[in-house]
């Protein structure tokens, strides 16, 4: 399973690690949880925890997410919503309104560019905010969840450009750029 997330800087395609991370990325079908209009979600089934990325994205939940955090030589952050409301706040959240549990697999490394992986503010406590590593990054390992990684040359270019924005001292790019939209493919070698 792959994800194109098409951002105002180029398009980042994601090999999507479903089996390896089944909460934090799959979505089964048939779908089992829908967006309301407020992006929030309703479960249709009780335990659907394995399907908060890809839901996310299904959503349009990520559509003009701002990339709000850069540090170059380590990683570009995003996953909060555009337009923050009461029921889905500044932060984000998960497909559950609430944190849900690391899925830490020891094969699963930030081993380089291009990983894609889980922010959180400790055990326990992911919800839609995610980052992408512009380098290794061995002192996540064991603490955020690796779910994802870029495919292709054109995703690498577009890492390139975003790591090049120039940042203020709270490490927040000068000029804005976010995600536009998604788009889903069943084959991580689709095009």
């Amino acid at each position: 399973m792959s994800v194109t997330l098409h951002t105002s800087l180029g398009d980042i395609k994601i090999e999507v690690f479903c089996e390896s991370v089944p909460k934090t990325s799959e979505v089964q079908a048939p779908f089992t949880a829908f967006p309301t209009q407020s992006h929030g979600f309703q479960l249709l089934t009780p335990h659907a925890s394995h399907q908060n990325f890809l839901a996310l994205c299904a959503s349009g939940y990520y559509d003009q997410s701002p990339f709000h955090r850069l540090i170059p030589k380590f990683m570009v952050q995003t996953g909060a919503p555009a337009n923050p409301t009461a029921e889905n706040p500044k932060g984000g959240q998960s497909i559950w309104g609430a944190p849900f549990e690391d899925e830490i697999r020891p094969a699963l490394r930030h081993g380089g560019r291009g990983f894609v992986s889980m922010a959180n503010k400790g055990p326990g406590t992911n919800g839609s905010q995610f980052f992408i590593t512009f380098d290794k990054a061995p002192h996540l390992d064991g603490l955020n969840t690796v779910f994802g990684k870029v495919i292709g040359d054109e995703g690498l270019v577009t890492l390139a450009k975003m790591e090049a924005v120039e940042v203020d001292k709270k490490s927040r790019p000068k000029e804005p750029f976010r995600i536009e939209k998604v788009t889903i493919h069943a084959n991580p070698l689709a095009e």
